[in-house]
């Protein structure tokens, strides 16, 4: 139960975590292993005696963006759509 709640929390990282495993495993798996990462996050938390720190819902994006930019340009070209990307300049 704690797993399809956390599941349907808007901007979490569990949240992330269950789109991105439903896509590849289904919705039964993605919630097994959502409960997995809330087990293992409980047992870190009582093991170092540290409050439970929120990833964040983008932490997948921020992790590797060019895997996720990649991801987006397959997608449009699946679409049907050709792109080129032009990085923008840090100062601006």
């Amino acid at each position: 139960m704690a797993a399809f709640g956390a599941a349907r929390t808007k901007d979490s990282f569990l949240q992330a975590r269950y789109k991105r495993l439903t896509a590849r495993r289904g919705p039964i798996k993605a919630l097994v292993a959502v409960e997995h990462s809330i087990i293992t996050a409980i047992w870190h938390m009582l093991n170092d005696n540290v409050p439970y720190h929120e990833l964040g819902g983008s932490y997948f994006t921020q992790r590797d963006p060019e895997r996720a930019a990649r991801r987006a340009v397959s997608r449009l070209n699946e679409l049907g759509y050709r792109v080129t990307l032009d990085p923008m300049d840090a100062a601006g």
